[in-house]
């Protein structure tokens, strides 16, 4: 005779306790909760610009000096040591606080400038620089974070210890799916060129922390099918398939109703939406069936699979499906000692695809509802990391100032918001917080970021914290 179901430790006495006065409590908290997503998806705080949004995030730091923020005072003063007015005591990381000397190194890049704006581009961007017209740069972005695990979590969840929701998480909680048959939140990721060995990241960036799981980004794979066993095994159709879930479903409901956990709803609404996904997504992922103009639109790399051209092509097949929220890493930008051998490669794996992107969306007329977003997690420094000398250089990282740009969705086309000093070091104007930028971008969706909001362990969470303002001086 099995005895384990007559054995109770404190948790089960406490949980079945609950369940003799509970199941009236527990049935009124759960709708509530039901009604709260209900709610956020009927209704909007502000009027929405944008629908969904595409996050081009370029992990490792691309430096702005470089692509993005010219300093001609740096070509006057190479080799000079950065001026200690200029630093300020501003803490610098551990490859860099021993060095002997901070020496200036200017671009070995040239700078036109592009678009009604006049906004600069580095010759290596060539492809953005063409459609400037339709891009927003903001200049002045800072974090506060040195380091790249703390940076990167900082600003995909709005801290820098791990275990808070990511943005995509909150959109989906906060309103919910458009296409019932795939995932509000999908992530896929991509190894740059410049530095295939670059950092590893980590599943947390995309994920739920303590919101219900389902919220979780669903990370697409390169290879096969692209979620882990979407297909069915050998010999179960799809009625077979219906007919097992179905009968899994019922274990999960009888479980439920016994320990009152709510994970398991969200394990329940996983499994339907992966068994949605075994129609819906082999579509999605095949792109057999684009015209070769499109293909080639993306450039050489379009058709091979793991790219970020083909993740930015298979990135517009989901903004047209309905999905939320797209992220797409792409590894590869911590240049510290091989910028001028590594950085060409990095910007040439995004420039056209990136580009290719935003006219893509145009064409389709989907831009004007697709708020695009493209940056890292911080800057690079304007001096070198180790020895300066004729072969190579790098540069450190830079919290204190750093480039993103945005295009469509509510944003202002052609347009160049914030300043840095002679050395791209400090903000002299205009400063934007990584608060400011996510309370833009859910104030672009139609959501006010005091307001989106989750109770755990007591206290009401938010994906700013206790800080953070839309920038309205980018707002169309």
């Amino acid at each position: 005779m099995d005895r384990r179901p007559c054995l109770l430790d404190r948790r089960g006495f406490l949980a079945r306790a609950g369940l003799g006065l509970g199941p009236t409590a527990l049935a009124a908290l759960l709708a509530e909760d039901a009604a709260g997503a209900a709610a956020w998806q009927l209704a909007s705080h502000v009027a929405p610009k944008a629908k969904r949004v595409i996050f081009l995030f370029q992990a490792g730091g691309p430096s702005q000096l470089d692509l993005f923020d010219p300093k001609p005072v740096l070509v006057a003063r190479h080799g000079e040591d950065l001026p200690e007015s200029v630093r300020g005591g501003q803490r610098l990381t551990g490859m860099t606080a021993r060095q002997a000397r901070f020496p200036l190194v200017a671009s070995p890049y040239r700078f036109a400038q592009r678009g009604p704006a006049g906004a600069w581009f580095s010759e290596l961007l060539p492809c953005l620089g063409a459609i400037a017209d339709r891009l927003c740069i903001v200049k002045s972005v800072v974090t506060e974070a040195i380091n790249h695990d703390p940076a990167i979590t900082f600003l995909t969840t709005g801290a820098q210890l791990a275990g808070r929701p990511s943005l995509g998480a909150w959109l989906s909680y906060g309103l919910g799916s458009a296409n019932r048959d795939l995932p509000a939140f999908v992530v896929m990721t991509s190894r740059g060129t410049g530095k295939p060995e670059d950092q590893p990241l980590y599943d947390r960036l995309w994920g739920s922390g303590f919101l219900p799981s389902e919220h979780q980004g669903v990370k697409f794979r390169s290879q096969g099918d692209p979620v882990l066993h979407l297909s069915n095994p050998a010999g179960i159709d799809r009625s077979r398939r219906r007919d097992m879930l179905d009968d899994v479903q019922r274990l999960n409901r009888l479980h439920r109703n016994r320990v009152g956990d709510p994970e398991i709803d969200a394990r329940i609404a996983q499994y339907e939406l992966a068994f949605r996904m075994q129609a819906s997504a082999p579509e999605l992922v095949d792109v057999s069936g684009e015209p070769q103009s499109v293909l080639d639109l993306y450039g050489p790399e379009a058709a091979r699979p793991g790219t970020f051209a083909a993740n930015c092509l298979l990135a517009r097949r989901l903004s047209e499906r309905g999905v939320r929220f797209v992220q797409l890493f792409h590894m590869g930008w911590d240049q510290h000692l091989k910028l001028s051998q590594q950085l060409p490669q990095q910007a040439r794996d995004v420039d056209q695809p990136s580009a290719a992107l935003v006219k893509d969306l145009e064409q389709r007329g989907l831009l004007d509802e697709t708020l695009v977003v493209w940056g890292g997690e911080f800057g690079r420094t304007a001096y070198c990391q180790g020895e300066f000398t004729a072969e190579g250089f790098g540069r450190d990282h830079h919290p204190r100032c750093f480039a993103v740009w945005l295009a469509g969705g509510g944003v202002k086309a052609g347009w160049t918001h914030g300043e840095t000093d002679d050395f791209s070091y400090n903000v002299t104007r205009d400063p934007v917080h990584v608060h400011d930028l996510n309370a833009t971008i859910l104030h672009l969706l139609g959501i006010d970021h005091t307001r989106l909001t989750y109770k755990f362990q007591g206290r009401h969470f938010r994906l700013t914290d206790v800080h953070g303002t839309p920038v309205r001086g980018i707002l169309a």
